[in-house]
């Protein structure tokens, strides 16, 4: 093992060590089985110009990472994955409704954590751009709700409690972790959408050629 990929492993062990005592930033909505039939919040959740946008942004993470640490597999961030980022969206078991509110509510998550990121990373565009269409897709989402008015943001005290413990990290594990943030913002839009594009598909409103497929590489220790 080299020196350069024991300090890799060495960072890894001590976020692992700070991420177990952070708590998970707390959901405020609850959300419920769908029984069959039940039409609530079944608006459409077609493709926008934002969604594409938001991915676009996301997606060109990897490539600027790799440029920037070229001896450094890009997997290799899922070893400094936060214990508190939000679920993905479920494809089966959550009404269109639910699904939305929990799209938003991570997205809430995700929107806090790019503060955190673009602190170590403020050379990159890419957490700004993020958050901006962030709260352009929070907006079309909450139009397709029932019920928006029940969508709550993270105060202030959420916000303290999910960044604390990120602003106690070393240098290096801190840069790796925003970039985690980042990697791992890309896979929850995906997964989200894939999601809601299945359901809409099931439902038959959707080609089959607009839902977004799911591609998570398997983690890799070597280029």
């Amino acid at each position: 093992m080299t020196p350069r990929l024991y300090v890799y492993f060495l960072s890894a062990l001590m976020l692992a060590a700070v991420a177990l005592r952070a708590p998970a930033a707390p959901v405020t909505e609850a959300f419920s089985e769908n029984p069959a039939g039940d039409p609530s919040g079944e608006e459409d959740a077609e493709a926008s110009p934002v969604w594409d946008s938001l991915l676009s942004t996301t997606a060109r993470h990897r490539k600027d990472f790799e440029n920037e640490f070229l001896d450094v597999n890009y997997n290799f961030l899922e070893h400094y994955k936060i214990s508190s980022l939000p679920p993905n969206c479920p494809i089966s078991n959550f009404s269109m409704e639910a699904s939305l509110h929990r799209l938003v509510h991570g997205l809430f998550v995700y929107q806090a954590l790019l503060n955190y990121v673009e602190s170590e990373c403020p050379k990159s565009r890419i957490p700004s751009e993020a958050r901006h269409y962030i709260r352009l897709l929070i907006v079309e989402l909450k139009e397709k709700m029932r019920k928006p008015q029940e969508v709550k943001t993270l105060n202030g005290s959420q916000e303290e409690q999910l960044l604390k413990p990120l602003n106690l990290l070393p240098s290096f594990p801190g840069k790796m972790t925003a970039h985690s943030i980042l990697q791992q913002l890309h896979i929850f839009l995906v997964d989200c959408k894939h999601a809601i594009d299945r359901r809409e598909m099931l439902r038959g409103r959707l080609p089959k050629d607009n839902v977004v497929p799911i591609s998570v590489s398997p983690s890799a220790f070597q280029r």
